[in-house]
């Protein structure tokens, strides 16, 4: 079974995430590389990833009209700033102007 890897960019829909994968091909004629993606449904019956998440799927049997993948492992997790505490957050630390009621 063929494994690709790549990243989640839409975690919207009920036990399925679209992933894209990118890809790095040489030009038939020119011989220059170029980067090229395609994006991917993947079964996700946990829904335990987020977007921005790496992971690695591999081909399964047809589950939908569109789907063919099933994600099989977190590769690395996606660390948002809203992840960040909020002592840690550079919000917390700026001093706000005083208030002067006129």
């Amino acid at each position: 079974m063929r494994t690709l890897k790549g990243t989640v960019v839409s975690a919207k829909m009920q036990k399925t995430i679209v992933v894209r994968v990118d890809m790095q091909k040489k030009h038939p004629k020119y011989g220059k590389h170029y980067r090229a993606s395609k994006k991917f449904k993947a079964h996700d019956e946990a829904g335990a990833y987020r977007v921005g998440d790496t992971i690695m799927m591999q081909e399964t049997r047809p589950l939908s009209r569109e789907k063919r993948w099933e994600a099989v492992s977190l590769v690395r997790r996606f660390k948002a700033m809203t992840d960040i505490p909020e002592a840690e957050s550079p919000e917390s630390e700026a001093v706000k102007p005083p208030v002067h009621n006129s």
